[in-house]
């Protein structure tokens, strides 16, 4: 897994309160056990039909958001059934990060053990964050996992907070597998001293 420190991206804004993890990442997407393969899968129905294949009005179908890595979402993203994938498709398609005021706890946990940055803002900067991206389609924001902000136009410069030990794992990119390796001294120890116990 990749250290996350640091991210700078064009803003997504999907202001929409507890998006579950059904609509990010729809069942019928689920039987591939890759992390990948999952970018036209994300938002599938509300990017458009399947029946007809026609588009919908959506802000991943809008070409000015086309490069877009930061999504900036309402409160309770993620919510749902635990899905991983959803993380996986967020990834997948090229976002970084997702700000929101709250997450379920099981999405906020898949994305870290995926090395994903699910970070809470306030109401009043999601607000801020989508009128700006909304009034200049394209603009950027720096999400700084070290300094604890996210920075922007108009001078926008706002704490972000992140559970002390997501922030620890990302900034070091530990996945569940390098954070028990960890204590690898420990493991073999213990092995040792309970090998013939079996």
């Amino acid at each position: 897994m990749q250290p996350f420190h640091a991210h700078t991206g064009v803003v997504a804004p999907l202001p929409r309160p507890d998006i579950d993890t059904d609509q990010i990442i729809p069942k019928q997407f689920l039987k591939r056990l890759g992390r990948t393969g999952f970018a036209d899968a994300l938002f599938y129905d509300w990017r458009g039909d399947g029946a007809t294949g026609s588009q919908r009005d959506f802000v991943l179908n809008d070409p000015r958001y086309a490069s877009a890595s930061v999504l900036v979402a309402g409160p309770n993203f993620g919510c749902g059934s635990s899905r991983e994938h959803a993380v996986w498709a967020l990834h997948d398609y090229g976002f970084r990060v997702v700000l929101a005021p709250s997450f379920a706890d099981i999405f906020a946990s898949n994305a870290v053990a995926n090395g994903f940055l699910a970070a809470r803002i306030d109401e009043a900067t999601v607000e801020s964050i989508v009128a700006a991206a909304t009034d200049r389609p394209g603009s950027a924001l720096t999400v700084d996992l070290e300094a604890m902000r996210v920075t922007g136009p108009g001078g926008l410069d706002a704490p972000i907070v992140v559970d002390e030990r997501a922030r620890a794992r990302l900034l070091e990119g530990l996945d569940d597998i390098a954070l028990i390796l960890r204590h690898e001294d420990a493991i073999r120890r213990y092995e040792a001293a309970h090998s013939g116990a079996l």
